[in-house]
């Protein structure tokens, strides 16, 4: 079992107890998934993002795309259609059902899914709302709100005396 300590972490931030959970979370989705469907995780633009997964033999009908709580969800459940047994010499496309999480970042939105030549693409980007963004704060000028460090200082330097 692989843990990680961050006990040096919490010593000196704070708020980022979460980033403990979320490691954690990974690292059990990773050992349970056995890595199917295979896909891709494509960086477009600074805040555009691409998952493509491989889902050969699947129809739209037969997938579910979910996001709660920055968990996204794809779910494959074929349904079992009533086939005449098959006498396989070799079985190498997978047709099993499927569940794949991604933790998703703070802010980070689906904008599309669409499936093609049997490859899911979800199209995502982070969207920083306008409270979050950086913002420039004008400085004042006024003279008369300026305070005379001399004069402050003044009677300290008195006491001291």
């Amino acid at each position: 079992m692989n843990t990680l300590d961050f006990s040096p972490l919490y010593r000196t931030t704070i708020g980022f107890d979460h980033v403990s959970n979320l490691l954690n979370a990974v690292n059990r989705t990773d050992s349970n998934t056995n890595g199917y469907p295979h896909y891709n995780i494509e960086l477009f633009d600074t805040d555009q993002y691409r998952i493509t997964m491989a889902v050969a033999g699947f129809i739209e009908s037969e997938l579910d795309i979910k996001t709660e709580k920055q968990l996204l969800t794809v779910k494959g459940n074929r349904q079992s259609p009533e086939e005449i047994a098959r006498n396989y010499l070799h079985q190498g496309i997978a047709a099993r059902n499927f569940e794949r999480r991604f933790q998703l970042a703070d802010h980070v939105k689906i904008i599309q899914a669409h499936l093609e030549n049997g490859l899911l693409h979800i199209d995502l980007a982070r969207e920083i709302p306008e409270a979050m963004k950086p913002k420039s704060i004008p400085i004042e000028t006024n003279k008369s709100k300026v305070i005379d460090i001399n004069t402050v200082n003044a009677p300290e330097q008195q006491d001291a005396a």
